[in-house]
């Protein structure tokens, strides 16, 4: 029987290095891993914890590194460049895997690529856990419960003060490229180009608020677990554009900016994503607030509603990280495949845990 050792990979990129603090906070037994050596060390040292330097290319190394380990926990994005090779190192070792990607590409690779392999293997995957999108997913599933089957389940997003990384920046340049796909007529399609104009009504004091189309983690894994012939995702303009004139033009910029990620613009915004800083300091990152709302659309024309809110995106990621590697090392867990987070875990009781992190949720 393997020692119940979490091994986080990635864990000196801004929210790795969260991460490895909660895992030390909670007492988990664990391993730092990353390409860098000379940027683990420092990391490690904060906490007296072990180290191992393995590049993502070594398939080898990456296998000794989870053969003792009960979970993975992988933040070294972006994933659709580098995530492929830990799951796959995953399944070789009947490892659990867990991962802070928002990319919605690389989680349907995921359940697509490796879902099959891994549910033979009796290993979880489960891709997307943290602020995006397990929150999300899980009260996607409370609004659906007793509804099902659905015409249209709706998740919409809102947060104010958020500020990104430069690891989620390099992320969401990726993402800006387009190419993401929706779910609808119970079947995955690519998302439409063109306008998108849309509002949706937040709870007070929100209100109503213009949205932009949100390539989520959802579209790809509440289908997986709830009976719905359609799933919208969208994000409030005003998270990506705090300026209300620019907010109300976003839906019209949008294709422009997709087209324009396609040329050699790309490339050198990711180079100068390199030059700031890492990520928003401590105080601003507590201050981010957030909001997600589920609305789920019955067939029989019924509509159910639940929501969450809480505080501090990054630090919530690393708090839903550890907990879920936690709960797959657990001698009796015994969920395989590729799953969403709702799926993976009782959304409830997830939920109720980060009750103590700033979370609430109703029904």
């Amino acid at each position: 029987m393997r020692a119940v050792t979490v091994v986080l990979y990635g864990a000196t990129g801004y929210t790795g290095r969260l991460v490895a603090g909660e895992l030390h906070r909670r007492g988990v037994e664990h391993v730092l891993s990353g390409r860098d050596l000379s940027k683990l060390e420092p990391v490690g040292a904060e906490h007296g914890t072990p180290v191992r330097a393995v590049a993502l290319d070594d398939e080898a190394g990456l296998r000794d590194l989870l053969a003792d380990a009960g979970a993975v926990i992988n933040c070294a994005g972006p994933f659709t460049l580098s995530g492929d090779a830990l799951v796959r190192a995953a399944i070789e070792t009947r490892t659990h895997y867990v991962d802070s990607t928002g990319e919605q590409s690389f989680i349907q690779m995921v359940f697509e690529q490796h879902g099959p392999a891994a549910e033979t293997a009796g290993v979880a995957l489960v891709p997307a856990v943290g602020f995006d999108y397990l929150p999300g997913d899980c009260i996607s599933r409370l609004a659906a419960q007793g509804h099902e089957p659905l015409e249209e389940l709706v998740v919409a997003y809102h947060v104010d003060g958020f500020e990104m990384s430069r690891g989620t920046l390099h992320s969401a340049l990726e993402g800006m490229q387009g190419g993401g796909v929706i779910y609808d007529g119970g079947d995955w399609r690519p998302a439409p180009g063109g306008v998108f104009r849309a509002s949706f009504d937040f709870p007070e004091p929100l209100g109503r608020q213009t949205m932009s189309r949100y390539p989520s983690g959802e579209v790809i894994t509440v289908p997986r677990h709830t009976q719905t012939r359609r799933v919208v995702s969208m994000l409030s303009t005003r998270t990506a554009v705090p300026i209300p004139v620019a907010a109300e033009l976003m839906p019209y910029l949008q294709p422009g900016l997709e087209l324009a990620m396609r040329t050699p613009l790309r490339g050198l915004l990711h180079e100068g994503v390199r030059l700031l800083p890492e990520g928003p300091p401590e105080h601003k990152r507590r201050a981010a607030t957030w909001t997600v709302v589920a609305d789920a659309h019955g067939e029989d024309g019924h509509t159910s509603r639940a929501l969450a809110r809480g505080v501090d995106v990054y630090g919530l990621t690393a708090v839903i990280l550890v907990h879920a590697a936690t709960l797959l090392s657990a001698p009796d867990y015994d969920r395989a495949g590729a799953l969403g987070p709702a799926a993976a875990f009782d959304p409830v009781s997830f939920l109720n845990f980060l009750g103590d992190h700033g979370v609430s949720w109703e029904r």
